[in-house]
């Protein structure tokens, strides 16, 4: 198992799509063969999404050109327990052909107005030719229709089905956020020990995510963990510690007195707990996990507590997010950002740089490994400022190139909100401390970015993947129905 490559490893088309299509039985007799066009078209553009997509589509079987086969269409999306239904305006359609698929599939819709070509040729311009290019025509009836029955579309897709890649890229987009939706609405978030003490910002409801993605949050307890870490083996131990020489550099330290280089003897605890938490996510299904445990007197759960950091970094680059301080908010915006492939490390703000205009962006403990800038590096923490105990630390900064930040965070009256910053990640120095930093650039400057930022309301902590992918997340808050601010300005 390459944890580096793990980017090949993501689950793929998850999101289930269902697709269908929609035009009027009167004009079949009335011009013949177009029917059989529209049909072309319509299959054109699910043979493109079967190719494209990273997400399972799922096509009505035929047209939905009367009430009654809106209906039959319906009650078979209704069975496919669908993320995201596409509707594809062939041609004119009365709404009572399109509203009953609708509210039977009951999942959020995009419309599609997808032309055949640029214009017609208008001196050679038939009644048939127009009605093969009637694709806007009934789509404010059709939305109309929707907002009247509480189902307003989610988006309209205006364009061309033939050699638009705009259009197209907004389609695969929404592929993605179904795939995106379905991990969310499928996740077991564990739920282990307690939120580290004052930061008010992190305490939530698990009810709330629950509800509100459809997602269960399961209670574990450390005895949990103690129990399959006590049963680990010595050859199993022995894997683990050579997986992670594989991945980690142990450089010497630097100037901070409380590093030094990691020893053999150092990986043997982690490596331990480690294969504990392998066992422990394999036992209770998990697809992430929010935990903090304080400690006492070096007790036993302290050591375990201790020894988690890189059990969580490895865990976390294999697609199952793992937040420290039982910030579960942040849990869910790590698991997001890692199924758009953009990696989701645990993260908050450091110091400034007002020298040269950037914030140090990073964590202490574990990371996102796939989106570390060469080989990432393990140092040795004699104590870990803050908590209690000792043992390696993760430390990298992120690959050069564009960075998007999510925070989940709750407002007042305790609904969610998507806080959102688009940046870049400089290449220089970072602080030698066992803590994955990278220098944050963002817009307009960074007194006001963070300014900004800080005027949103979000829990200090947040998820740091690579890429700019602000518009997917906003597509993710959307589907949902969460608040959502870009606190960056667009391109």
């Amino acid at each position: 198992m390459e944890i580096i490559d793990i980017f090949n490893r993501y689950p793929c088309k998850t999101g289930r799509v269902g697709v269908f299509s929609v035009g009027h039985y009167i004009y079949w007799p009335q011009f013949p063969g177009l029917r059989e066009r529209l049909l072309e078209h319509t299959n054109y553009f699910i043979n493109e999404l079967r190719r494209k997509a990273n997400a399972t589509i799922i096509p009505a079987n035929d047209l939905s050109d009367t009430s009654e086969s809106a209906f039959k269409i319906g009650n078979y999306f209704a069975q496919q327990q669908l993320d995201l239904l596409f509707c594809f305006v062939a041609t004119y359609t009365p709404s009572a052909h399109v509203l009953p698929v609708i509210q039977r599939a009951n999942v959020p819709v995009v419309l599609l107005c997808l032309q055949p070509s640029p214009g017609m040729d208008y001196d050679k311009a038939t009644t048939m030719l127009q009605l093969e290019h009637d694709n806007i025509t009934s789509l404010p009836e059709i939305a109309g229709a929707m907002a009247r029955a509480g189902k307003k579309p989610i988006d309209a897709i205006v364009g061309l089905l033939y050699e638009d890649e705009k259009s197209w890229t907004r389609v695969l987009e929404w592929c993605d956020v179904a795939t995106v939706v379905h991990e969310l609405k499928n996740a077991r978030i564990g739920y282990m020990g307690h939120v580290y003490e004052g930061m008010l910002d992190m305490n939530s409801d698990p009810t709330m995510f629950d509800a509100h993605f459809g997602m269960h949050v399961i209670h574990i307890e450390m005895d949990d963990l103690k129990k399959f870490i006590d049963n680990v083996t010595e050859k199993e131990i022995e894997e683990k510690i050579s997986l992670i020489k594989k991945i980690f550099d142990f450089p010497d330290p630097k100037v901070d007195p409380i590093t030094r280089k990691v020893e053999d003897e150092d990986l043997i605890w982690p490596a331990k707990v480690s294969c504990g938490m392998d066992k422990l996510v394999s036992e209770f299904h998990l697809t992430g996990l929010a935990y903090y445990y304080r400690g006492l007197d070096n007790n036993e759960y302290e050591r375990i507590h201790a020894g988690m950091i890189i059990g969580n970094s490895l865990l976390t680059s294999q697609g199952i997010p793992i937040a420290g301080e039982m910030d579960l908010k942040t849990c869910i915006a790590m698991l997001i950002m890692d199924r758009f492939r953009a990696g989701g490390s645990f993260a908050e703000f450091h110091p400034i740089d007002f020298r040269e205009n950037f914030v140090l962006v990073g964590h202490d403990g574990p990371h996102h490994l796939a989106v570390a800038d060469g080989k990432p590096v393990l140092r040795m923490l004699t104590l870990y400022h803050g908590k209690r105990g000792s043992g390696p630390s993760v430390e990298y900064k992120l690959k050069v190139g564009p960075i998007t930040m999510l925070g989940l965070t709750q407002t007042y009256n305790g609904r969610f909100k998507m806080v959102v910053a688009e940046g870049e990640s400089l290449p220089g120095p970072i602080p030698a401390t066992g803590n994955t930093n990278t220098r944050g650039k963002f817009k307009p400057d960074i007194r006001t970015f963070l300014e900004r930022w800080t005027l949103e309301g979000p829990t200090h902590h947040f998820a740091l993947g690579i890429g700019h992918i602000a518009h997917k997340i906003e597509k993710v808050a959307k589907y949902f129905d969460i608040e959502y601010t870009l606190v960056t300005p667009r391109e």
